[in-house]
């Protein structure tokens, strides 16, 4: 694992899941009573682990649970609230590309079409939406053949960076 202090681990689970339980549960009398839907962005790092992103997984794959849960408690209460969860891969934004720099040959995706897959996806209810495309591989591939996942995921690695960043 690479270096974090536990100060920054708090602070990406602080952005990247409280601040969405805390937005959720003031929004959800609202969203209950307009019969309305949550559009949740995360990362295929909270379906699929992968190498040096320890603390940033560990907060997306906490999206995923929390909201998956969240997901069944209003179906059994019969809650019209739709909840679309957003699985985006690696996409063109400066902040992404310095975070990956030599750690990963994956290509990034347009950003642009990323934001319309979301906005898609939430304007049709879907309850997931996954973009690019290709990470449905990945996806799938986790629970059925967890040894081919994982070579997958390691040949967009380049190593000797990831271990020395």
């Amino acid at each position: 694992m690479r270096s974090r202090s536990a100060q920054a681990t708090r602070w990406l689970m602080q952005v990247n899941f409280l601040s969405y339980v805390q937005l959720t549960s003031l929004a959800l009398p609202s969203l209950t009573d307009s019969k309305g839907s949550l559009v949740v962005v995360s990362s295929l790092l909270g379906r699929v682990p992968t190498s040096f992103s320890t603390p940033y997984s560990a907060a997306k794959f906490a999206l995923d649970g929390f909201f998956g849960s969240l997901r069944r408690e209003l179906d059994v209460q019969d809650v019209n609230v739709a909840i679309t969860m957003c699985l985006l891969g690696l996409r063109d934004r400066a902040s992404a590309a310095e975070g990956v720099r030599g750690v990963t040959r994956a290509r990034a995706a347009p950003g642009p079409q990323a934001a319309l897959a979301v906005i898609r996806g939430g304007a049709t209810r879907a309850s997931g939406v996954v973009f690019p495309w290709r990470l449905h591989l990945l996806r799938l591939l986790r629970g059925w053949l967890p040894r081919p996942r994982a070579w997958f995921v390691r040949q967009d690695l380049n190593v000797s960076n990831a271990a020395a960043a």
